[in-house]
């Protein structure tokens, strides 16, 4: 999987498309990404202690790996990404302008 926890990313598809968020968690197994403000959904939690109250809360949930891009720090656009082996050191790539990401 080429998008890591961290990574700044376009979302190409879905009822985001066209937003920008960061990855705060990636799930290779299922090639799957979570980012924030996105792909939210609603989760109902029951109060845990006496007198409280329950809640609504909004969660962001996984999505497939290929709805999103990699925006490349130089360019500043969605790209796709390559690599690069140099002196036994594997690197990623923007495939657009072959700056390091």
């Amino acid at each position: 999987m080429k998008i890591k926890k961290g990574d700044n990313v376009l979302v190409i598809a879905g009822k985001d498309r066209g937003r920008k968020g960061k990855v705060i968690r990636a799930l290779p197994e299922e090639e799957k990404i979570v980012v924030e403000g996105m792909n939210i959904r609603k989760k109902h939690m029951k109060a845990r202690k006496a007198g409280e109250k329950g809640q609504v809360m909004e969660l962001p949930s996984p999505f497939s790996v290929s709805s999103a891009k990699i925006i490349c720090g130089k360019c500043g656009k969605g790209v796709r990404v390559g690599y690069k082996v140099e002196a036994g050191k594997k690197s990623r790539v923007c495939k657009k302008c072959g700056a390091e990401l």
